[in-house]
């Protein structure tokens, strides 16, 4: 992949200059955080995980309660064979099902994730798209794709994120204070 991509960039760059064509660069992961969706996208998700993640916490809880009161039963002898052979049976169908549902909460918050980016791309997309006409620019390719650096040297003159920023209606963070590149809310792990 890293190999691909530093051939398309290649291949841009050489396409470029003999064919004057002008390129410029965006930051999506800058934009993004300075969108005011940056936020409220976090806290949705933030939230989701935390209903998820107590869901699953209450299973485990009861599932530990069960085991531990039949780990004590065993070892007290006092539970009956038919009875034992039914428990284990319980436990262990409690035990898939705690794992079916953490399953089934990480894809449901990967599914949350991309419903709620799906449009704010968009956006971004067709902002970076009209700065890009607006400007005269013929190519803009990402500064980092997939947390892998495209951009290796650029004349910061050829940096639109700002531009697209405006495009959007947000106030770009004043020069010299440009925070490092903000990365979309990660995708949040429940259970083990």
């Amino acid at each position: 992949m890293k190999k691909f991509l530093l051939l398309f960039v290649l291949g841009c760059l050489t396409f470029a200059t003999h064919a004057q064509t002008k390129i410029g660069y965006a930051n999506v992961d800058y934009i993004f955080g300075q969108m005011p969706e940056a936020k409220q996208i976090e806290a949705e998700l933030k939230s989701l995980e935390t209903q998820l993640k107590n869901q699953i916490d209450a299973k485990v809880q009861r599932f530990q309660k069960e085991l531990a009161d039949y780990t004590a039963a065993v070892q007290n002898n006092t539970i009956p064979d038919a009875v034992r052979a039914n428990t284990e049976r319980e436990l262990q169908q409690q035990r898939e099902n705690i794992e079916k549902l953490q399953q089934d909460a990480q894809t449901n918050l990967q599914n949350k994730h991309s419903a709620l980016m799906r449009p704010v791309y968009d956006k971004m997309g067709k902002a970076i798209e009209d700065t890009a006409k607006e400007n005269g620019f013929n190519l803009i390719i990402s500064e980092t794709l997939g947390g892998l650096d495209v951009v290796l040297h650029a004349d910061a003159n050829t940096d639109i994120s700002d531009l697209v920023l405006k495009k959007l209606g947000v106030t770009p963070a004043p020069a010299g204070s440009k925070p490092a590149a903000q990365t979309p809310p990660a995708q949040p792990k429940t259970g083990n």
